[in-house]
């Protein structure tokens, strides 16, 4: 297979060493949330993870035992190592799966409010050249499929999970990471169809409110970033909230 026509999702440019090995767990971590790798599936070898990454053997086995410690995979000594079904948790039950109705997307759009808000201004803070690299290229790939007519999901979700990354903090990798694709709402359900909006309307402001978290975080501009984003997620959630107040007054009998 020539690797130039089909681009493996672990491909990602080259960080800095200390991040490496958090970096392979981020690529991973996004493939099994995201349903690239299903429970059962076997891994990459350690070879071709070390070949798409460009990193070491060390850095891979390193990563491998984060993913055994947070019970995503296991290793079976002669085999290779399997993506394990995800245990529900007693303390958090925030199951990807479940979150389908306009209901269900507001208390998640919540809860992202909180916490995107706090990812953006740490990304702002922290973001290395390469982090904000990552962030544009999601960017453009949204504004790309937008005007083939291509997914545009796909690249929402990598934004949002580029600036958690650019945090450092591994526990914002992982919940992003965990939600999937899931936390972005017309991935669920079509927003942009129950409020009467055209669909190309709707990705424009979207990708401009991501074009303003961007410019603040490539500033370095803490507040404003934590400002823009907090902004984007509370125009997700108002634009829906409209959408389930209008679908339900259709239901009641109220003209739509």
């Amino acid at each position: 297979m020539d690797a130039s026509d089909t681009p493996s999702p672990l491909m990602r440019p080259r960080r800095k060493a200390q991040s490496l090995s958090q970096e392979v767990v981020a690529a991973l971590s996004e493939m099994i949330a995201n349903g690239g790798l299903q429970p059962g599936d076997k891994l990459p070898t350690e070879s071709e993870i070390m070949q798409a990454q460009g990193v070491s053997r060390t850095v891979v086995r390193e990563a491998i035992s984060r993913l055994q410690a947070g019970g995503l995979v296991e290793t079976r000594h002669g085999i290779g190592t399997f993506v394990l079904e995800q245990k529900k948790s007693s303390n958090i039950n925030i199951d990807p799966a479940t979150i389908t109705t306009m209901r269900d997307l507001l208390a998640l759009l919540e809860l992202r409010i909180s916490l995107e808000t706090e990812t953006a201004g740490l990304a702002a803070a922290r973001r290395s050249e390469e982090q904000l690299a990552d962030i544009r290229r999601a960017l453009e790939a949204f504004r790309e499929n937008q005007l083939s007519g291509g997914d545009t999901v796909g690249p929402d979700f990598r934004f949002h999970f580029a600036i958690a990354n650019a945090t450092g903090n591994r526990y914002f990798i992982e919940i992003i990471s965990h939600l999937g694709m899931g936390v972005i709402p017309r991935k669920r359900i079509n927003t942009a169809e129950l409020a009467h909006d055209p669909q190309s309307s709707y990705l424009d402001r979207v990708q401009r409110e991501h074009e303003d978290i961007y410019d603040a975080i490539a500033r370095g501009d803490t507040e404003a970033a934590r400002a823009a984003m907090r902004n984007h997620l509370t125009n997700s959630r108002e634009r829906l909230r409209r959408a389930q107040q209008e679908a339900e007054s259709g239901h009641s009998g109220a003209t739509a």
